[in-house]
C-alpha cells in the first residue's frame, strides 16, 4: 500500500507541473487530464460525469470548464441523441501538448511495463481495479462520524 501510495503522490505532483506549464489551476489541469483520459478509453465525460470525479459541484464545475473552453482546451459538443446531453471533448492542441508534456515519462513507464510479462500485468491491472473498487464501496458509505 506505501507503494501505491508514492506512486498517487507523484501522479499528483505530475499533474501540478502539467498544470503549471500550461499557466493553469490545479484543478483545471486535473479537469483536463480527465477529460483526455476519458476520450483515450473512447468514454468521453459529461460536465455532470466530470464533476463526480473531480469531486467539485455542479456550479464550480460550469465555471471550470468555462475557464477551459475560453482558453480554447475544450470544446462541448451535442453529439448524443437527446441534444440536452453535453460532451466534453479536449482540442487537438491541448493534445498535442499534454503528448509533448507526458512523452518522456510515457516511454520510461512502457519500457518498464515491457519488462514484465502480459500475465503479469493483466494480474496487477485486476488487482488495482479491485482496490478501486473496495475503495469506492468504502467512499459511498457514510463517514463514521456523520
Amino acid at each position: 500500500m506505501e507503494g501505491f501510495t508514492a506512486f498517487g503522490g507523484r501522479y499528483t505532483e505530475f499533474s501540478r507541473r502539467f498544470a503549471a506549464w500550461l499557466g493553469l489551476y490545479s484543478t483545471d489541469a486535473a479537469a483536463l487530464l480527465e477529460i483526455t483520459a476519458a476520450e483515450e478509453r473512447g468514454t468521453p465525460l459529461s460536465p455532470a460525469r466530470l464533476s463526480k470525479r473531480i469531486q467539485l459541484s455542479s456550479g464550480a464545475t460550469t465555471a471550470l470548464l468555462n475557464r477551459l473552453e475560453a482558453a480554447g482546451h475544450i470544446v462541448r459538443t451535442r453529439e448524443h441523441e437527446d441534444r440536452r446531453v453535453v460532451t466534453l471533448r479536449s482540442s487537438t492542441d491541448i493534445q498535442a501538448r499534454a503528448d509533448t508534456f507526458f512523452r518522456s515519462l510515457a516511454g520510461r513507464l512502457d519500457a518498464l511495463m515491457a519488462e514484465y510479462p502480459p500475465e503479469l500485468l493483466q494480474q496487477v491491472e485486476t488487482l488495482v481495479t479491485r482496490m478501486c473498487s473496495a475503495m469506492d464501496d468504502q467512499l459511498a458509505e457514510p463517514d463514521p462520524d456523520a
